[in-house]
């Protein structure tokens, strides 16, 4: 009788510390666990050498990108472009601020997308920008040949310039 009793009470723990536990549920978690597969065959086939560019576009109009390259798995070099749009309707972009840092000058800038390798990238999707929020909508795709694209958030009722997360809009073997 006392064994019983004991069997009960630890398939009951086990059963409470499984439905209690801290693991956070995500949004679009089969779209990201497929991309994460993709991403994992292109790491090796790319020897974990690449290059992506992040875009970050506001309603005014202006834009920066970044682009971040990885050797061999590690950060090595980081460059970034903002501009404001044309003067007239239809003109080019007018380039206000360029920079280029290599390894031993990373992270010297504050603007700028992240110095992130993708592995980075995609846990920070994983445990930040795709948790499922009452009040907030989720984004997701995967339009880099299966990999990250767009991933991330923006609250209910924010109205300009409100995404949480990053638009990568290319990723290239180096």
């Amino acid at each position: 009788m006392k064994r019983t009793n004991t069997l009960i009470l630890l398939f009951m723990f086990l059963t409470l510390t499984v439905f209690t536990s801290c693991k956070k549920s995500i949004d679009h978690k089969n779209d990201f666990d497929r991309s994460h597969d993709s991403w994992m065959s292109f790491k090796k086939s790319s020897n974990n050498s690449y290059s992506y560019q992040v875009s970050s576009l506001s309603w005014t109009g202006t834009n920066s990108e970044t682009v971040i390259t990885i050797k061999n798995g590690k950060v090595t070099n980081r460059s970034y472009v903002y501009t404001i749009p044309g003067e007239t309707q239809g003109s080019q972009p007018i380039v206000k601020n360029e920079w280029q840092e290599d390894q031993s000058k990373l992270n010297t800038h504050s603007t700028g997308a992240a110095t992130l390798t993708l592995d980075e990238v995609y846990q920070k999707a994983k445990t930040e920008w795709l948790l499922k929020r009452k009040d907030a909508e989720t984004y997701f795709e995967a339009n880099n040949n299966g990999m990250i694209s767009t991933c991330g958030y923006v609250n209910n009722g924010c109205q300009d310039d409100c995404f949480n997360g990053i638009k990568i809009v290319s990723i290239l073997e180096l």
